[in-house]
Formats: structure tokens, sequence, C-alpha cells
């Protein structure tokens, strides 16, 4: 085979963080013709991080609407892909994590029996409604996929233990790989407030909180933890650039509207997330990118969640578990503003998740399975 077209696929905003690096990186490479498909799962902010790294796809669903429902963004992901498959012809489908846009990408592939490849594969809770939908659409996509680049050994292990042991290969994560383009010590803000907080008289909390399996009482209790350190604590700024999802911004209103010192903010672009994150003091978040994001950068994260998919950060020290129980996150939080000893050993732990060069040893081992460089690349040792 001279060339190959790989059609990678995804639909969010986290996924495009991850996938517009691996699109560049293939599309760098003279025997591979990078092709790209965006569901548009998330329109708004997908498109905000589409033109942060300059990626033009070729292919666009534009599924997005107002309350979408699980079932409609995998049933408009399915009817789309028929088409794009059809047109663009690849021999090689990437998908992305755990989204409904990366289990659709997946069984569409499968249908059309076009080769799969999954970037971040193996992560897994072994809750499968917790986080909701994704451990599922992660363990389904397991068994679609005929290549699986798993950002961890620990990944891998999961794999191996459910007899999906080929074509395996630990990449780190790409994440790392974005964090080189868009983190820039002059970042100006396109949020205005952003630009004047005092970064250095005070502590800024950045906080992130939008998973399904956290609506109603557990991001009850979060948003009144987060309303309690803000009043106790005079010398911190909460800044929540709040999803755009209705029931979490009317949560976020019901509880943290006009509390001092909190500041709700629109989502913002990759390049305003990374370098806030890069200012910050602290993040705390329900989400599964900032925990691989925010230890590249030194900074401690408290995970907003009953458990990760992601242990090694646990296990590495940058990373703890706050839980959904508004005393825990409470004291947790409290332990970091008050004790630097207990800050800076996790500020300082060692990153488990990349080096920066995920997207290189994806390309690689791409071409090395369709016979277009003599070696298997060697795996990431973090």
């Amino acid at each position: 085979m001279e060339t190959i077209r790989v059609l990678s696929v995804f639909g969010t905003r986290p996924e495009a963080i991850k996938m517009c690096p691996l699109v560049q990186e293939l599309a760098a490479r003279p025997q591979i013709e990078s092709l790209c498909c965006v569901t548009a799962q998330h329109r708004q902010m997908l498109d905000s991080v589409l033109d942060t790294f300059g990626v033009k796809p070729d292919w666009d669903l534009d599924i997005m609407t107002p309350r979408q429902t699980l079932s409609s963004i995998t049933s408009k992901c399915l009817l789309g892909m028929d088409e794009a498959i059809d047109a663009l012809k690849p021999d090689l489908i990437l998908v992305h994590g755990d989204t409904s846009t990366t289990f659709a990408g997946a069984l569409s592939a499968f249908y059309h029996q076009v080769s799969l490849g999954h970037v971040e594969a193996g992560l897994r809770t072994y809750d499968k409604y917790s986080p909701f939908p994704e451990e599922m659409n992660r363990v389904l996509v397991s068994g679609i996929a005929e290549m699986n680049f798993c950002p961890t050994f620990g990944n891998r292990e999961n794999l191996v233990r459910e007899g999906r042991d080929r074509n395996i290969f630990i990449t780190g994560n790409t994440v790392i790989d974005a964090l080189r383009t868009t983190v820039q010590e002059n970042h100006h803000f396109a949020a205005e407030l952003l630009n004047h907080l005092p970064y250095e008289e005070k502590k800024v909390l950045l906080v992130t909180c939008h998973r399904r399996e956290n609506y109603g009482e557990p991001m009850r209790n979060i948003f009144q933890a987060l309303r309690q350190i803000a009043e106790k604590r005079t010398d911190v700024e909460l800044v929540y650039p709040v999803h755009l999802s209705p029931v979490v911004r009317e949560a976020a209103d019901q509880y943290l509207r006009g509390v001092p010192r909190v500041h709700l903010i629109d989502p913002l672009s990759a390049g305003d997330m990374h370098n806030l994150m890069a200012r910050c003091y602290l993040v705390l978040t329900d989400s599964g990118g900032l925990q691989e994001e925010a230890p590249a950068l030194g900074k401690p994260v408290l995970v907003l969640r009953r458990e990760t998919e992601r242990p090694e950060a646990v296990a590495a020290g940058t990373v703890k578990l706050a839980g959904v129980v508004q005393e825990d996150i409470v004291s947790l939080t409290e332990e970091l503003l008050s004790k630097k000893s207990a800050y800076d050993k996790m500020a300082r732990a060692v990153n488990p998740y990349g080096d920066g060069h995920a997207c290189r040893r994806i390309a690689d081992a791409i071409e090395w399975r369709y016979g277009l460089r003599p070696e298997r690349p060697a795996d990431y040792q973090a």
C-alpha cells in the first residue's frame, strides 16, 4: 500500500483538543492522507478548538440540537457517518475516548467493515453507570477496535485482561502534545476578566463540573461546597467556566450566582482554558481530560467524582478523589489551601500521562501496521 486514508472522527470539545494535534501529525506524513469528520456534538465549543489548532474538517455532520438526548446524538451520528464514509472511503477510522460520537463512529466503521483505531483506549472504572454513558461507550468500542492506542501501561493491562491483547500501543496521551501548542507565557485571554485576576495575590481555583452522573444531588453538594469555600476564604477566587448544558447552567445559577469571589463565565477556548490552568493555584473538576492536563502544568487536582478511570494520576499523587460529599470537598480543598507541604507534594509529583510525543507514536504505529515502516514503534514509558 503506497498511501493510506485515515479518517479522524470527533465531535466534542475535549475530543477535539486531543485529536487536532493527531490530525496535524498525520497530515505531515507523506504516505498518509489525513481526513477529518466532525459530528459537532458540541457545536460552539468544538469550533473554538478547531480555530485554535487551524484544523478544517473535511466533513461536518452538524448534529447538535437544544437539549439533545443520548439516543438522538447516536442515531444522528450513525446516519451522518454513512454518507461520510461512502464519500471519503477511508482505510482506517480513528475515534477518541468514550463519547457518544466515539461509540457511533466505531459502530459505523464496523457496519462499513472499515478498520478502527481507538485513541485513548483501555480506560476503565468497571461500573457501567459511572461515568455515564462513557464507561459503556469505551467498553463497546474496545470490542470493535483493531488498533488500540493506550495512554499508559495500566490501560494496556485492562485490555489484556479482557482478552483484547492484539495491536496495543502505549503512546502517552495526546493532550500533553496539545499543551505544547496552546500554553504561552504572554497569552491574552478573550474573556477580559481573566486578564485582570490577582493570580499573584490570591489563590485562583479553576472549577469545572458537568458530568451527567453528577446531575441532581451530587451537583448540589458540589456547588454548596464551592459556595462554602468562597464565603469562608477571602484569599481565593473561584473561576467556573459553566458548561452549556441547561441542567448545569440552571444549577450553577441557583447555587453560585452572585456569591462573592465566584466568577461564572462562559466556556473557554482551548487556549484560554489551558493558560488559565497554567496560572491557577488548584483545579477542582469532574472532567477526565483536566486530570491529565493540570498535572503536566504542576497543578494539583481534586476530582469531583466517586471514582476515576485514571488511577495512574492518583497513584502518582497528582490527583485526589474528593467525591461528591460537601464536607469532603471542603476539607480536601482547605488542606491544599492551608498546608504548603500537602500542596507541594501534589504539585511536584510526576505526571504519568506523557512527554508530548503521543501523536508521533500513534502515526508511527499506523505506518507500521500498514507496512509503511519496518519496525514496530517503541512503547511510551513513564
